[in-house]
């Protein structure tokens, strides 16, 4: 959800090259005496934020301050839009939506260029990309102005419509290959195409064919196409959560879960890495952005694990796998969730409580592989002068813990999301301006517009662009011809369809942001899983956890090479380390469809189901790594491999063989363990 790398709900485009930041001098140098440490918020350059924003299209000089100017105006007027139609109802959803959509393509063609080269930010380019912004807001406004008369002209709309609409599909498209990359954009004019070309296509792709006056009114001036439900859930819950994600950045709160974390886990083994899980577990509920949360508590976490005895490309994939745990974990979550809860016509809450169990349990695996791998090493806690003070740094930042228990009460209690995350900005606003440490200057409040408007960009085009897919399959009926597809492929075997399923991720991820991939994917094979029996939460809920996993799987990773950067590691070293903490993205949804941890069962069930699961994972962590509390031998591992692969199997017998096989292997670890490293020699430098 956002051009990613300050602290939001969003994503980074594929192909971007990430973050390189070095971490800030001061990272890590949290002390006893209750000292936070202070984020470094993405040095490219100096001066507000709107105005480095300018300056990385439009260079240095009178243009770059008069756009930097004018994006400050356009995202403060963004943001009072968003506020307005947020707190008054009566607004037209497709107005609303419409407008969103204008701000982010002005933002878009004013800020970012139409290639890395030199000629894109020439003085020619720039009278075209002036153009664009111009254009953008013809074309936008034409439909609100005149949306009585469209609606009156549904059935047949005017040369000037289809005109209209025409360009505004190719403006988004450009936008869509501006701020996330070429693939997306591509993959929306493949499906406009196969809507017109349907009757000469063979097989079971073929289908009667649209007139492109047809899809073009379809898709662009309905609210089934882009301005379907994607794109409305970007355009109010969203935005809501990335404002409140870039209000606490600004004031400090995420400071203060970030040292909050280290006191909790700094003295004990693999301190600093279990601080990273705990930390990015924290922020990451909050913000719901993998990469975002990888660069702004990476800055801190991979420096401190470094220096505390692991490798770089350890440091960097612990930090990306716990920062992907963030869009799974309750209350926030990532743009996905709200999109899901949307498409499924059920209370966010919903999502949130069945989200619960499993991103806990996905935690604590990355945090079991945290704890191997110091026990391994022989890295210890951090110095005791290098841990905050618990009670200091609950002093210095408790009050932002407010808005949080307000925001899940909220949720919990069915508040809808949008009137939840208007509450909880209010109060964060609140308790920031009550401290003089926290409280917020105008200049403070401006990057807080800007910093939104931003992170903003990314999500609402990748949904807009979604749209169109989700359009164009509803229109030709795809899904269901997919989705028996699949089902054919697999041979009925449920299994089979999840593996499938998990590859068409991973070759979507290649080119779409996970939001966008999570969409797709849910509208052409999700059919598929709910016909071999799944309840329709779950089968979403196994498609969003796949979605995921673009982040922390090779050759795309994109998280776990934004945190490359930061600790000066290998990307591909980091990717396959990154891969290996995050299994649980790959076998919990394997659970969702076998077991209860949805809470689809009784008590008992779903306690067992956890008891067992957590057991299974266990076994495969440790075979994979081949060490708990001392090396395993090559038998142990290969009976830890068998009885991870029993629990995961259907059935009571297969479950309890291997939860019996597991627990009698790990008994044995405590035979010749090794002691548990102390903290004052945890100084070794990283390899």
């Amino acid at each position: 959800m956002n051009d990613s790398r300050a602290g939001q709900p969003g994503e980074q485009a594929p192909g971007e090259r990430p973050a390189e930041d070095a971490a800030p001098s001061g990272a890590g140098s949290a002390t006893a005496g209750g000292r936070l440490p202070v984020a470094d918020d993405e040095q490219e350059g100096t001066g507000p934020l709107w105005q480095r924003m300018a300056a990385q299209r439009w260079g240095e000089g009178g243009a770059a301050r008069a756009v930097g100017a004018a994006t400050l105006a356009i995202a403060v007027a963004f943001g009072l839009f968003q506020g307005y139609t947020a707190l008054f109802v009566g607004i037209d959803i497709y107005v609303q939506r419409v407008v969103h959509l204008m701000f982010v393509l002005v933002l878009v063609f004013l800020l970012k260029p139409a290639a890395r080269f030199g000629w894109a930010r020439s003085a020619p380019m720039a009278a075209v990309d002036l153009l664009l912004v111009a254009v953008a807001v013809g074309v936008s406004l034409y439909p609100v102005l005149n949306r009585t008369e469209l609606l009156e002209r549904v059935a047949a709309p005017t040369p000037a419509d289809i005109a209209v609409g025409a360009i505004a599909l190719v403006l988004l498209l450009e936008a869509c290959r501006r701020t996330i990359g070429p693939f997306m954009a591509f993959l929306g004019a493949v499906f406009l195409f196969y809507a017109w070309i349907g009757p000469l296509l063979p097989g079971a792709l073929a289908h009667g064919g649209y007139l492109y006056q047809r899809i073009v009114a379809y898709t662009y001036f309905s609210a089934d196409g882009v301005f379907g439900v994607p794109l409305g859930v970007a355009a109010t819950f969203v935005f809501a959560f990335i404002f409140f994600g870039a209000l606490l950045q600004k004031s400090g709160g995420g400071d203060f879960f970030i040292g909050l974390a280290y006191a909790l886990t700094g003295r004990y083994t693999g301190g600093p890495a279990k601080g990273a899980v705990v930390g990015s577990a924290l922020m990451g509920s909050i913000t719901g952005s993998a990469i975002a949360n990888t660069v702004t508590t990476g800055a801190f976490t991979i420096p401190m694990m470094k220096r505390v005895g692991y490798s770089r490309h350890e440091s960097a994939g612990v930090e990306a796998a716990a920062s992907t745990g963030g869009q799974l974990l309750p209350p926030v979550m990532g743009a996905g969730a709200f999109v899901m809860a949307e498409m499924m016509g059920v209370p966010y809450a919903d999502i949130v409580k069945v989200a619960i169990i499993p991103a806990l349990m996905y935690f604590a695996v990355v945090f079991l592989f945290v704890d191997i791998l110091a026990r391994k090493n022989g890295i210890g806690g951090l110095p005791a002068d290098q841990i905050p003070r618990l009670r200091t740094t609950l002093a210095a930042g408790w009050h932002f813990i407010a808005p949080l228990v307000l925001l899940i009460t909220l949720l919990l209690a069915y508040v809808p999301p949008l009137q939840a995350g208007m509450y909880a900005i209010g109060a964060l606003f609140a308790v920031a301006m009550l401290r003089s440490a926290s409280r917020l200057t105008l200049a403070d409040m401006g990057e807080v517009f800007a910093l939104t408007a931003r992170n903003v960009l990314a999500v609402s085009v990748a949904t807009g662009v979604a749209g169109i897919i989700v359009g164009v399959v509803g229109l030709t009926g795809l899904g269901l011809k997919l989705s028996g597809m699949i089902v054919g492929a697999a041979a009925g075997s449920l299994l089979l369809t999840l593996v499938l399923v998990a590859l068409a991720s991973l070759v979507l991820g290649l080119g779409l942001p996970v939001t966008a991939a999570y969409i797709v994917l849910i509208v052409l094979a999700g059919p598929a899983l709910t016909e071999l029996g799944l309840p329709l939460i779950v089968a979403h809920m196994i498609v969003y956890w796949y979605s995921q996993d673009s982040n922390v799987t090779p050759p795309v990773a994109l998280a776990a090479f934004s945190a490359s950067g930061i600790a000066g590691a290998s990307p591909t070293r980091t990717g396959f380390a990154a891969w290996k903490f995050a299994k649980g993205l790959y076998l919990i949804p394997v659970l969702m469809a076998y077991s209860a941890i949805m809470l689809d069962g009784s008590l008992g069930e779903i306690v067992f189901s956890v008891v067992g699961g957590m057991v299974g994972l266990v076994a495969f962590a440790v075979a994979l790594e081949g060490f708990l509390l001392r090396p395993a031998r090559l038998w142990e591992r290969a009976l830890l491999l068998v009885s991870g692969v029993l629990v995961f199997m259907p059935g009571t017998t297969t479950d309890l063989v291997g939860i019996a096989v597991t627990a009698a292997l790990v008994a044995l670890q405590f035979r010749g363990r090794r002691p548990a490293p102390r903290p004052e020699a945890a100084t070794a430098p990283a390899a």
